[in-house]
This record gives structure tokens, sequence and C-alpha cells, in this order.
């Protein structure tokens, strides 16, 4: 070769291919060992005792022991029957001259029903659909809120309680929850 030659680079075919066949054998070698087991022991293992709990104190003789008291539930939350007040007679003489003739025949066939000072009773009519009646004590009157076959106006969504509203609103007619 003559000394102003410019050294002589392999061609690049040869490059790749040399390259090819050593970069995937580069990360080979011995895989890596898995991680030693814990030593198992034949001793059962020891269990800590508890701590010593204090004996139950007992109070003296003639002290009866009391309870923390139970909260009550939200008046209103749920209806229940109103143990005649107002009775169904006083709601179906609301109605009558109002809402019901004076000479139909209604009975009863649900309630009234109390939650908080609101009041739900389903009435049977003769010759009519079941009517539903939503009234309310103010002081010691009783005003009428609804009657009808669909009572759920927006007073009734908006202030009566959820008991009422349940009924008034949700089951339909004449269902009671739990029932």
């Amino acid at each position: 070769m003559p000394p102003d030659a410019p050294p002589r680079t392999p061609p690049r075919r040869l490059v790749a291919g040399v390259l090819l066949a050593v970069v995937p054998l580069a990360a080979c070698g011995a895989p890596p060992e898995p991680a030693p087991a814990p030593p198992t022991s034949s001793r059962p293992a020891l269990v800590t005792p508890a701590a010593p709990t204090a004996p139950p104190v007992t109070p003296p003789l003639g002290i009866a022991p009391t309870l923390p008291p139970t909260p009550s539930p939200t008046p209103g939350l749920v209806a229940v029957a109103c143990a005649g007040r107002p009775s169904a007679d006083r709601v179906v003489g609301l109605l009558r001259g109002r809402v019901l003739p004076r000479g139909v025949s209604v009975r009863a066939t649900q309630g009234p029903l109390c939650a908080a000072d609101w009041q739900y009773t389903v009435l049977a009519v003769t010759g009519h659909e079941e009517l539903q009646v939503v009234t309310r004590t103010e002081s010691t009157a009783l005003r009428l809120v609804t009657a009808g076959t669909d009572v759920c106006s927006i007073e009734v969504r908006t202030v009566a309680p959820p008991g009422i509203r349940t009924l008034a609103c949700d089951a339909g007619t004449g269902a009671v929850p739990g029932a």
C-alpha cells in the first residue's frame, strides 16, 4: 500500500451483519438465581399472650346499672297509626261537602297514618275510585292538604315529612312500606 492511501474501512454491510449477530447475544448470560426461601423451623411459632384484662366491675348491691339512652327516631321519618287522633270519621267529615258528596258511603281502608303533624288516609268510596287524603294538624284544627287519586302535590313533596311523602308519592295507592 502506498504511504498516502487512506486507511481501508470495512464495508457497511459487514458491520451491520456483525452487529446483528452480536447484539442479541450481548444480553445472554446466566439467568438470575431465585431468591432463597426463608428458613423453615420444625418448632411451632410462639404465641404472645394477650394483655391482661381487668375483671368486670359490678355495681354495689341496690344500685341498678344504667344503659346509655337510645336515640329516638326522628319524628316523621316513618308513618305510624295515629291512635284515633285524628279518627277516620274526622277525616271523612272534613271531606264531606267539599270533595265527597253528602250521601255517598265511605270507609277508611288504611289509616289515618301519622308522621309528625301530618296524616295520610285511604278511603273506599262507593261507586268511585279509592281516594287518598293528606291532612295536617295545625294547632288543634285539621287542615286538608290534598285529596284525590294522586296526592303527590308540590306541598307534599316539599314540606311533608318523609313518612307521609313515601306513602303519597312513592308507594302508589294504598301501599304501606314494610307490609
